[in-house]
């Protein structure tokens, strides 16, 4: 009984010994580990010299959304020709052809396309209405107007002017300006004055070149 006794007391002491043991190694492993830490602490430290945390703020900052250029010069550019291109000071009195059906058009143009337009020869493909707008907008809209549909391969157009009722004294004064805007445009071959459902004195049936020959 005591030769057990014993044997089971050896057995514990060697259970304790190996747990003090293991309890020493890992001591001493964390201590190496701290130590390692600290020696790359100071290694970094010395590397960057002295700093200074910074404070939290709380704020989040996101980087500028890029914005698309926008053609501002090639805009500004654009709005120039339509300008020179156009002049208030000229006087379309002496080219128009002044009967039952105003007309006009320009040098060379064969003597059967004003009767063709008049008679509804090419289909009215496009329309603006200028109606309500100052003089010096109704002219850069309706060269960018004209513009943009031989660009786009129209032929026929009805502007629509007005017959000035509204103006004071009763004068047409744009839709004379628009005789003059038009004959400048080297768009505009030829125009003539709509018919009678189509807007009458108060529209014009316009025909424009070509944008590749011109005619």
């Amino acid at each position: 009984m005591k030769a057990k006794s014993l044997q089971d007391l050896k057995h514990i002491r060697a259970q304790l010994a190996q747990a003090e043991a293991l309890a020493a190694r890992q001591a001493a492993e964390r201590a190496a580990a701290e130590q390692r830490a600290r020696a790359d602490q100071d290694l970094f430290a010395r590397a960057i010299g002295p700093a200074q945390p910074l404070r939290a703020h709380g704020r989040v900052t996101h980087p500028p959304v890029p914005v698309a250029p926008q053609p501002l010069q090639w805009q500004r550019d654009e709005q120039a020709v339509l300008r020179e291109a156009i002049s208030d000071e000229f006087d379309a009195s002496t080219l128009l052809q002044v009967d039952e059906h105003l007309s006009f058009s320009q040098p060379g143009i064969g003597s059967d396309v004003l009767p063709k337009l008049r008679r509804g020869h090419w289909a009215v493909q496009r329309q603006i209405d200028l109606h309500g707008l100052r003089t010096d907008e109704a002219r850069d809209v309706l060269g960018q107007f004209l513009r943009e549909a031989q660009r786009a391969g129209v032929r026929c157009v009805r502007v629509v002017h007005g017959k000035g009722l509204g103006s004071p004294g009763k004068t047409p004064v744009l839709k004379a300006k628009v005789h003059g805007w038009l004959i400048q445009k080297k768009e505009v071959l030829a125009f003539v004055q709509a018919k009678p459902l189509e807007g009458g004195a108060g529209a014009l049936l316009v025909l424009l070149a070509t944008a590749r020959t011109g005619t």
